[in-house]
């Protein structure tokens, strides 16, 4: 990285997080820390409530995740839209009547305080587990480019987040939220107009699209019923929206964001802007994948992305098996980037493109082969080192092909949105943590600013249990899925609770807890069962709460 780079990173990271200290401070009362006032307007609910959910994952893991398997993961956010409705409708409404701090103090008004507890413990858990992961993921970044020691990278960034987080509480997080997005937005949108311009003469973004779909880059939709597909229609509309009711509606960290709002209108229009912009930014952040996938058509790109890793294994006994691979994708690239140039001049009918079309699919098999050859080389020959490399592929574009000064913007989005996303966590955490748990059953006979101090503490150690499950995180497959993975493993059980507690009036509170706890462990034992896409948890732990409920009701629980 040349000097100016690192002048835009450090300079934007210091810039957001002096702002949100100093614009944010003095917070006297639960009221003003923990919801700001009531002051934030749509656009500034709306904003927070994207930036939260776009963390540095959603960034650094999904061109990634598009380079190597297409569009079809925005299937994955297809159930938002309907989500932001059904919460507009029915938790807004009755979250601002009843003046939570959390969306968990409902649930004892509804049911009784072991209910409330153990929500809000699942929520505590599985955000607890999240927010250590927002935090590595950035991390990663700089211990490879700088080959600094990865935990304290961990201990840099979460102490930068928790410097303005603790000092202005949810008020910090909004201010400097709306900054961020602005950055990231800027950022993405620049890299999307280089990669363009840095290809051929006469490759046109439609050709570009063209030569993408003929590697299958571009196969959207999956109408199949494959249940152990991630990613199918089905499995985004039905278990992406209730994910999204329960990340949306369930979650503090986001319940946290529009229950700042000024008014129950504010807070429904932040969240119909996020669902209107949230499938097409996804939809685009997967594109400037599938375009850093073009580029690589008439590029040379390495054999396995993270460099730091191919750098040792070629000093270790792989090395003639590394060499060897390389040569091989070499001559993999050469032949089917004729067959591109081919099949993007030719004017032949539709047979003819056909075929070349099959031969280019072949090689793109191919060079996958290839790819997975050198993970296997890095498992055997490496096995402390991680051996997915989808989550470097953005990165190691980033630094090999982009101008200086666009490389220090592109690091300073990705690590704004590690910080927006983790500022938002960790606000939510402490107050979890000091209204449902400490307030409640801990200590109920403290004033106002003894919680806000509270909170600003517990603030600081959720900060420190981030960042020690970030020391020992590590690449699940792709991060942006491992984060989806924790949430679906909690949310469906979360959302059975709340959709009890609104829609199901008869089932009283023993009934839903127990329900709650069964279906947890069931759905723990789905998951370790590896049985079933993990969307699709989403639906199971909540209709196993529901149905189990009505259960222990009406037949079990019924007097005799």
């Amino acid at each position: 990285m040349s000097s100016i780079d690192w002048i835009v990173l450090i300079g934007t990271l210091m810039v957001i997080v002096v702002y949100g200290a100093w614009k944010t401070k003095g917070a006297q009362n639960m009221q003003s820390y923990a919801l700001g006032d009531n002051e934030a307007r749509w656009w500034t609910v709306g904003l927070s409530v994207m930036a939260t959910q776009a963390s540095a994952i959603t960034f650094m893991s999904t061109p990634g995740q598009a380079f190597h398997d297409g569009m079809g993961f925005v299937q994955f956010y297809f159930g938002l839209p309907i989500a932001m409705i059904i919460i507009c409708y029915t938790f807004i409404p009755i979250y601002h009547r009843l003046k939570v701090y959390t969306a968990y103090e409902f649930l004892e008004e509804r049911f009784d305080v072991k209910t409330r507890t153990l929500t809000a413990s699942l929520f505590l858990i599985q955000r607890g587990l999240a927010a250590g992961i927002t935090i590595y993921a950035p991390a990663i970044i700089l211990s490879t480019i700088l080959g600094w020691n990865l935990n304290f990278l961990n201990f840099l960034l979460g102490t930068l987040v928790v410097i303005y987080t603790v000092s202005g509480g949810t008020k910090a997080v909004n201010v400097t939220q709306k900054q961020q997005m602005f950055i990231i937005m800027t950022g993405m949108f620049l890299a999307f107009y280089i990669i363009l311009d840095s290809f051929p003469e006469n490759v046109t973004f439609t050709k570009a699209m063209d030569i993408a779909g003929a590697s299958e880059k571009l196969n959207i939709l999956d109408f199949s019923f494959n249940m152990e597909s991630r990613y199918t229609f089905w499995s985004g509309i039905t278990g992406g929206l209730f994910l999204s009711l329960s990340y949306f509606g369930t979650d503090q960290s986001q319940v946290q964001r529009y229950l700042s709002g000024k008014s129950v209108r504010e807070s429904s229009l932040g969240l119909i802007f996020n669902g209107i912009l949230k499938v097409p930014m996804q939809f685009f952040i997967l594109l400037v994948g599938v375009m850093v996938f073009v580029f690589y058509q008439f590029n040379t790109s390495p054999v396995f992305f993270n460099s730091k890793t191919l750098e040792k294994l070629k000093n270790s006994d792989a090395a003639a098996s590394v060499a060897m691979l390389e040569m091989k994708k070499d001559s993999v690239f050469l032949i089917k980037k004729s067959l591109l140039e081919k099949y993007n001049l030719s004017q032949a009918n539709p047979e003819d493109k056909k075929a070349l079309q099959l031969q280019i699919q072949s090689l793109e098999t191919t060079e996958k082969d290839i790819r997975n050859e050198a993970k296997n080389l890095v498992k055997t020959h490496l096995p402390e080192e991680e051996s997915n490399d989808k989550d470097y592929v953005f990165i190691s574009f980033i630094l090999a092909h982009l101008p200086k000064g666009i490389i220090g913007l592109l690091l300073a989005v990705i690590f704004s949105a590690a910080m927006s996303s983790t500022a938002s966590e960790l606000n939510a955490l402490a107050t979890t943590t000091s209204v449902d748990i400490y307030k409640r059953l801990v200590n109920p006979a403290g004033n106002e600013m003894h919680y806000v101090l509270s909170s600003k503490w517990l603030t600081v150690i959720w900060g420190g249990i981030a960042i020690g499950f970030a020391c020992f995180g590590t690449l699940f497959e792709n991060l942006i899925q491992f984060v989806n993975i924790i949430g679906s493993v909690f949310y469906g059980t979360i959302l059975g609770i709340f959709m009890v507690a609104f829609y199901f009036r008869t089932i009283k509170a023993n009934a839903v807890f127990y329900a709650a706890l069964i279906a947890e462990a069931i759905v723990l034992l789905i998951f370790w069962s590896d049985i079933i896409g993990y969307l699709w948890l989403n639906v199971i732990g909540c209709v196993l709460v529901i149905s189990i409920g009505w259960l222990f009701q009406n037949i079990l629980m019924k007097p005799k």
